[in-house]
Parts: structure tokens; sequence; C-alpha cells
């Protein structure tokens, strides 16, 4: 039986604000906001795990998952922990950092603003790492929803591109693309591995 591996996922993502504005006779604007309409973390997260999309579900406070993914000739136990939304002002615990092997970074193509905290969730973890590389996919979801796009693919992999990282676009709903990104995590950690262990051997010769 070949060896299983054990790899830890974080999915970081923010939840994203539906804004209205509306008229009224007095000239006035009123603001109203909606309820938060999340980045579609933990639907890629089910999706990938049990098959199915979620329809609805509970802001997610935080959820784990586990599959066993092969790989070629190579068994890993994913085991991903799907973290409840954050914001630009979020202090990320040592729980995020420690012990884990990669992560997913997830935002919503229909929400510019959920793009723009993953960039401060992602300098927060590489400052957490003290690395100059991180095992990471930045996913792009709801992908489906073009009409309502406010970040364009271009913008993703540019960003992804600028940390090293792998970028994706992908639906939850249509099942685009989901079980890619768990591989590619795999791959990631396994990229960043090896080029921290060429760069040790280069130092002891």
């Amino acid at each position: 039986m070949p060896l299983v591996r054990y790899r830890k996922v974080v999915i970081l993502g923010y939840r994203s604000v539906v804004r209205k504005d509306r008229g009224c006779k007095c000239g006035w604007m009123i603001w109203i906001q909606l309820p938060l309409l999340p980045t579609g973390k933990t639907s890629l997260a089910h999706q990938f795990v049990e098959g199915e999309f979620l329809e609805g579900y509970d802001p997610t406070v935080e959820n784990t998952y586990s599959k066993i993914v092969t790989l070629g000739k190579d068994e890993f136990h994913l085991h991903l922990v799907d973290t409840a939304g954050q914001d630009e002002y979020s202090i990320l615990p040592y729980s995020f950092i420690i012990g884990v092997h990669g992560y997913v970074l997830v935002y919503s193509v229909t929400s510019l603003h959920s793009f723009q905290v993953i960039e401060s969730l992602y300098q927060k973890l590489h400052e957490g790492h003290g690395k100059t590389r991180l095992p990471v996919v930045l996913v792009g979801n709801k992908a489906d929803l073009s009409p309502d796009r406010e970040v364009q693919a271009v913008e993703g992999k540019k960003l992804a591109e600028s940390w090293g990282a792998t970028f994706m676009e992908s639906s939850a709903r249509e099942n685009q693309l989901t079980r890619g990104i768990f591989t590619k995590v795999i791959q990631e950690i396994a990229r960043v591995e090896n080029s921290y262990g060429q760069e040790r051997r280069c130092r002891l010769m």
C-alpha cells in the first residue's frame, strides 16, 4: 500500500456585502445593507468533498473536511479547514500558521472588495510564516456570474503571479474546476517544499 501523506490546507476568504441604493421623494438617497453574501469558499469545499452544491447555509464559523486524494501513485489525506470570513482588520490566529501546509484563498469575481481583502490576508500569512514563498492557490469563485463580474481574470492572474502562486477561476455551483483547486494546492505544497530543500542543499555544499 502507498504511504498516505497528511496535508492540512486552510481556506480563507471574505464575505462580501450587497449594497443597494434606493431613492425617496425627499431627494435623499437611502443606503441599505442587505445580508452578507459569501465568496463561496464553503461551497467549494463541500462540492469537492461531498459532490453537491449547497444552495443555502449559515455563515461559517469554522468547519473541517477530510478526503483521501490520489495523485498518480501517491495518496494524500487532505484535511481542509474552512475558516470564518475575514476582513482587512482580522488578526489571523496561530492555528492558521502552525502545522498548515498550504492555502486556498478565495474571492468572488462579483466583489472587488473581496479581492482587495485577499491581498491583505496574503500579506498577513506571509508575515506570519516569514517565508518568501507560500503554497497558495488563488481562486476567483462564482465565474458563472459573468454579468455581475467586478474582477477580471487578468487581475487575479497578475496578483497570483506577483506571489509566485497559482491562479484559477471556478464555479462551485457548476462544479467547475473544483477538484482541480485542491489537487493543485497539493502540487503547490510539493513544489514549494522541493524549492526550499534545494536551497538548503546548496547552502550545505
